[in-house]
């Protein structure tokens, strides 16, 4: 009597899933758990969980019925981002920690303790996609123009891009809430997270003003020509093309144009005075490893919620570049990130001086 063959269920890649409570993870899960087997992860930033992250995502795990491992690196947080936060403020830039936390924090050491528990890959509800080209992976812009994330994840290495699954990439903000409310869980609409996490509920200003009081230093409104207009109670509160909150009286507004911690001088002018058509970058990452054709245009965008413009780049020394508009921008920040695209695809990007 032959022995009859038994057909073996292939087995199912685990993927780690990135959990914060909200809307996106919990729509990357649901997607995901369809082809893989998925595990949730929450990464604990801070001591005390004030708004309740970790134990929403604890809830929804359950829910979905997987597991959820917390990893905590409210020690590495505070160390890295938090120590670059306070300082870019002190030396009057306005800095930007989620473009320090994702290679550092969550693409670095969370997503190490991830892949060390035995995954494969890890996911999180960012809305970009990654394209493949042999052993180059090309970080691309989601397909939701709106909500499209890339922009964060503009200094991320190859090795931690070939681990990476973006499912939202795929699909608008609209069809995650309709997934995870065609599971039967609601109450995500108007729960969107603030940009910076850890600020929870307190401003900028009061939170530099705990963590660091000697930050409280008075120093003088001038304008562009020296002359003195005011007095303000320290940098920290004051970023470029900020206009609420200078106390300058004038038949036309008073715009932040600059921010001096030598002289603890907030720079002041008006709107013309706002805007360049040029900037310095420093420290550039490239993603695909080569640096750009400066024969070619691109389209940059010195913040987030900066539409982008069409530039051009120049090469100064191996860690400085200089950015060149075809059209005037308003409020370029030092201290922000300039992010550089081909057409969707993110070239790379830089610290702008």
């Amino acid at each position: 009597m032959g022995m009859q063959a038994t057909r073996m269920t292939p087995k199912k890649k685990k993927i780690g899933i990135a959990m914060s409570g909200g809307v996106d993870s919990t729509a990357c899960a649901l997607l995901l758990r369809q082809d893989y087997e998925v595990h949730g992860f929450f990464m604990r930033l801070t001591p005390s969980d004030v708004l309740g992250q970790e134990h929403k995502a604890r809830t929804i795990a359950q829910h979905l019925g997987i597991s959820l491992q917390v990893i905590d690196l409210s020690r590495p947080f505070a160390e890295i981002i938090l120590d670059y936060f306070t300082s870019g403020y002190q030396q009057g830039r306005t800095p930007n920690p989620c473009m320090i936390c994702n290679p550092a924090i969550k693409f670095g050491l969370f997503m190490e303790a991830v892949l060390a528990h035995g995954m494969e890959a890890m996911a999180t509800g960012h809305y970009a996609r990654i394209e493949h080209n042999g052993d180059i992976c090309h970080l691309c812009k989601g397909h939701d123009a709106v909500k499209d994330q890339s922009y964060f994840l503009a200094r991320l290495a190859q090795q931690q891009l070939r681990h990476c699954l973006f499912p939202l990439g795929e699909i608008h903000k609209e069809e995650a809430y309709r997934i995870v409310e065609e599971y039967g869980l609601t109450g995500f609409r108007g729960q969107e997270s603030q940009d910076i996490c850890f600020l929870e509920s307190t401003t900028v200003g009061q939170f530099l003003s705990d963590r660091i009081p000697q930050v409280e230093q008075n120093g003088a409104i001038v304008s562009s020509d020296g002359r003195k207009l005011g007095a303000h109670r320290g940098l920290f509160h004051y970023t470029i093309g900020q206009r609420r909150g200078l106390g300058l009286a004038d038949a036309t507004p008073w715009f932040v144009i600059g921010l001096d911690p030598q002289t603890r001088n907030v720079i002041v002018g008006k709107e013309e005075d706002l805007s360049g058509d040029r900037f310095r970058m420093h420290h550039p990452h490239w993603l695909g490893g080569q640096t750009p054709d400066t024969r070619m245009g691109y389209q940059v965008k010195i913040r987030y919620r900066h539409q982008g413009a069409a530039a051009w780049l120049k090469q100064i020394n191996e860690h400085r570049w200089e950015i060149l508009f075809d059209t005037r921008q308003r409020a370029i920040t030092p201290g922000q990130f300039a992010v550089i695209y081909d057409h969707n695809q993110v070239v790379g990007c830089g610290e702008i001086e």
